[in-house]
């Protein structure tokens, strides 16, 4: 078979693994031709590609971003968009396209399923938030970068005497902040899902401070809403084309708030991109070798509008058209633990 294959999105580590899954099992085992479109629905609406071969994809497991790079094309915004990526896909004799991405790039997936377009799908959200799949790739290195970074905070706190506020990705679920705050004992721990109790917050980094503890840790995902309006913090007010804000300050919001109302010195850390840099962990390499691997089975299979997904400890598929239905947010229970693990003020 000849297949088409692209990365659309964010970038984040472990892309490069699934593409060569995909691209090695194909050649070796199916005796398939790949085509790999460059800068995700772009490359599709422009016609950009490359070849990918045995060759191609050879060293590329352990590097981060993606050898077919990447972009927020939205072709569903573009006058006779879906008609021209159907049209290129023709010109390019495929019988099949891989789409690796979020809920944004598998909703044009969905959208040219919907006029035939033979798709399959793998899950891509550092924010871990894509459902019906229990992890995405890339999320596992994001949290040991978000850790790590916990645990330098806590030296030059500590040395200073300061409340230092870090923001962590997470646009509309608390998965990385949660995971990271939890790792690296945070004091408390900020998500989209619960709003902003700043009274809490300053209870706890008080009572910490009457235990003798002179320093406060708080972990803030950039999607969690400002308790004065509701809203969430953004830089600027452009948007991308699939309408998402460029978040960021929320954290800065915090500190200031934090500062204003306690007097203790109290600085925010962005770790911004940082978190989606890099080469993989061990684990998402894994986890995306398997994805990539279970996509091309899937093409073989005639299995389309099919989406990769992790169920327990299996690699399964389910309607790509769910996948994109809703977001996955944090378990309440994992948001218990973090409460638990802090002393109970209202008690």
């Amino acid at each position: 078979m000849r297949v088409g294959m692209l990365t659309g999105g964010g970038d984040c580590p472990g892309l490069n693994a699934v593409i060569r899954a995909a691209v090695r099992k194909g050649i070796f085992h199916y005796g398939d031709e790949f085509v790999g479109f460059l800068e995700g629905w772009r490359g599709v609406l422009e016609n950009k590609t490359m070849p990918l071969t045995i060759e191609s994809v050879s060293g590329i497991l352990h590097l981060g971003g993606t050898i077919l790079r990447t972009s927020r094309t939205n072709v569903r915004k573009k006058p006779g968009g879906l008609e021209q990526c159907i049209s290129v896909i023709q010109q390019n004799k495929l019988d099949a396209l891989i789409t690796i991405g979020g809920d944004d790039t598998q909703g044009v997936a969905n959208a040219l399923i919907e006029k035939g377009v033979k798709c399959v799908g793998v899950p891509k959200t550092i924010d871990n938030d894509l459902n019906g799949t229990d992890a995405c790739f890339g999320f596992d290195t994001a949290v040991s970068i978000a850790t790590e970074a916990v645990d330098r905070l806590h030296s030059t706190a500590e040395a200073h005497s300061r409340v230092i506020v870090c923001e962590v990705m997470g646009r509309d679920a608390g998965w990385i902040a949660v995971y990271s705050g939890v790792a690296g004992g945070a004091d408390a721990i900020l998500v989209p899902e619960v709003p902003i109790d700043l009274d809490a917050v300053i209870a706890q980094i008080k009572d910490r401070r009457a235990r003798g503890k002179n320093f406060s840790i708080i972990v803030v995902a950039e999607g969690a809403k400002m308790p004065a309006s509701d809203a969430k913090a953004t830089h600027g007010s452009k948007l991308d084309e699939f309408g998402h804000e460029r978040l960021a300050g929320i954290g800065q919001y915090v500190a200031d708030e934090i500062e204003k109302r306690t007097g203790f010195e109290t600085r925010s850390v962005n770790l911004g991109h940082t978190q989606r840099g890099g080469t993989p962990t061990a684990y998402d390499r894994m986890l995306a070798t398997r994805y990539g691997a279970g996509a091309i089975d899937l093409v073989h299979q005639n299995r389309f509008g099919r989406l990769v997904v992790l169920r327990g400890t299996e690699i399964t598929d389910i309607a790509l058209a769910d996948a994109i239905s809703k977001n996955r947010t944090v378990d309440p229970k994992l948001l218990d633990l973090a409460k638990s693990l802090q002393p109970d003020l209202k008690a």
